[in-house]
C-alpha cells in the first residue's frame, strides 16, 4: 500500500481538567421547571401536540410502548426535569440518544456545566481533550461491561450511584485464566489492560455527581426505564482521550442496539417521539424495526403495526406535506433523512416543526391535563 500517512498515537494526547474549560452552559440557567406553564403554541402546532399527547396516552392505556429518541440539544435546552416527571408517571417506556447526549448529560451531572466553543478549541487542539469526561465515561463503560450492561445503564448507574467498584488486575487475570471463553472475557480483558496501562485505581471509586437531577440517564436508571445509547467511533469527544477504547464503546452500543430492538417489539399501537435526532434516530429505528419484523415473521406473527411516529425538528420539512407520501428524488425534501426514513416505517408519521424543548414542555402539560 502506497501511503504517506500513519495512524495517530492517541496515547500521547494531552488532556486538561474539565474545570479549566470555558463551559458555555450551566444547569441553573437551562433547566425548565415542570411547574412552569409553557407559552401557548400557535395552531396548527398546538393541534399536532394534542394529537401526540392523545397517542401517548392511548398507547399506555393499551400497554404499548412509548419510545423517546432524542438528540443532545434536548438535554442542553433544559428538558431533563420534564422527562424525569414523564418517566415517573409511566408515560415514556424507553429513551434513546446518541453519544453527545451522554457527554453533556454526564458533564452537567458532575460539573453543573457543559458545552464548549468548537471553533476556538479545535484550533488549539483542546477541543474534547478534557480529562474527567473521557476518563469517567470510559470507566463507567468498563465497569458496566463486567455486568454485561449497555452504554445507557452503565453510565446511568455510574451517575446515580456516584461511582463504581472495580476488581483488581490480579482478580481479572484469574477470571480470564479460569474462563477464557466466558461471554464477559473480552470485557474483563479490556479492563485488565486499562488498569495496567493507565494505572487505574481498583476497589470502590467515588465520583460524586452533585447535579444528578439534571441527568436524564440517572433519572432513567432510578425510574427503571431502559435507556439506550447509539454512539459512533470518533463521533464523540471521549475519543480524544488516552483511555479511549473503541471496543468498549462498541460492545456497550451493541448491547443497547439489542435493548432498543426489544422496545421496538412493544410498539403495536404504541408511539415513537423522535425529537431533534436527525440522523441517529431514523437510522437506528429502521434497522431495529426490520430486525423485530424479521423475528416475528419467523415466529409466524404479524409485523409491528398501529404505531404513530411524531418527528420534531426546526427544519421546515422541506416544504413537503409528508402526509401525502414521499417526495420524488428531484425534490430536495427527499433527502431529509429524519422525515423520509420515518415516513417509510409503517406507522402514521406526523412532522412537527418546533423547538425541541418547547415541544416537550407543551407535551408534558398537555398529557398532564388529560391524564
Amino acid at each position: 500500500m502506497n501511503s504517506n500517512s500513519t495512524p495517530l498515537d492517541l496515547s500521547r494526547l494531552k488532556v486538561f481538567p474539565l474545570s479549566d474549560r470555558d463551559s458555555l452552559t450551566r444547569v441553573e440557567d437551562i433547566l425548565i421547571s415542570p411547574d412552569v406553564a409553557p407559552a401557548p403554541c400557535p395552531e396548527p402546532l398546538a393541534s399536532a401536540i394534542r394529537r401526540c399527547a392523545a397517542d401517548v396516552l392511548k398507547a399506555r392505556a393499551q400497554g404499548a410502548g412509548v419510545i423517546l429518541i432524542y438528540g443532545a440539544h434536548l438535554l442542553r435546552n433544559g428538558a431533563a426535569l420534564l422527562l424525569s416527571k414523564m418517566m415517573e408517571r409511566g408515560w415514556i417506556t424507553h429513551l434513546a440518544t446518541n453519544g453527545a447526549g451522554t457527554i453533556h448529560d454526564w458533564e452537567y451531572s458532575w460539573l453543573g456545566r457543559s458545552t464548549e466553543s468548537v471553533r476556538a478549541n479545535v484550533a488549539t487542539g483542546t477541543f474534547g481533550s478534557w480529562d474527567e469526561t473521557g476518563r469517567f465515561l470510559q470507566l463507567a463503560l468498563l465497569a458496566g461491561g463486567l455486568r454485561g450492561e449497555g452504554y445507557g445503564v452503565s453510565l446511568g448507574r455510574f451517575i446515580a450511584e456516584d461511582g463504581t467498584v472495580l476488581p483488581t488486575d490480579v482478580e481479572l487475570e484469574s477470571m480470564l485464566r479460569a474462563e477464557p471463553g466466558h461471554p464477559l472475557a473480552p470485557a474483563r480483558a479490556d479492563l485488565l489492560v486499562a488498569i495496567r496501562t493507565h494505572n487505574l485505581p481498583t476497589g470502590r471509586i467515588v465520583v460524586e455527581h452533585r447535579w444528578k437531577h439534571a441527568s436524564i440517564l440517572a433519572q432513567a436508571f432510578l425510574n427503571k426505564v431502559p435507556v439506550s445509547v447509539h454512539p459512533g467511533i470518533g463521533y464523540d469527544i471521549i475519543a480524544n482521550h488516552p483511555l479511549f477504547n473503541g471496543a468498549v464503546v462498541g460492545r456497550a452500543g451493541g448491547e443497547d442496539f439489542r435493548l432498543f430492538g426489544g422496545s421496538v417489539e412493544t410498539l403495536d399501537g404504541g408511539a415513537v417521539l423522535s425529537v431533534g435526532s436527525a440522523i441517529m434516530g431514523p437510522q437506528v429505528f429502521e434497522k431495529s424495526l426490520s430486525c423485530a419484523n424479521n423475528l416475528r415473521i419467523q415466529d409466524g406473527r404479524p409485523t409491528v403495526s398501529g404505531h404513530s411516529i411524531h418527528v420534531v425538528d426546526l427544519q421546515d420539512g422541506g416544504g413537503w406535506d409528508w402526509t401525502t407520501g414521499e417526495p420524488p428524488k428531484s425534490n430536495p425534501a427527499y433527502y431529509l433523512r429524519f422525515c423520509k426514513s420515518y415516513a417509510r416505517m409503517g406507522g402514521a408519521m406526523h412532522y412537527l416543526q418546533c423547538d425541541n424543548a418547547v415541544f416537550i414542555q407543551n407535551l408534558y402539560h398537555e398529557i398532564l391535563a388529560r391524564a
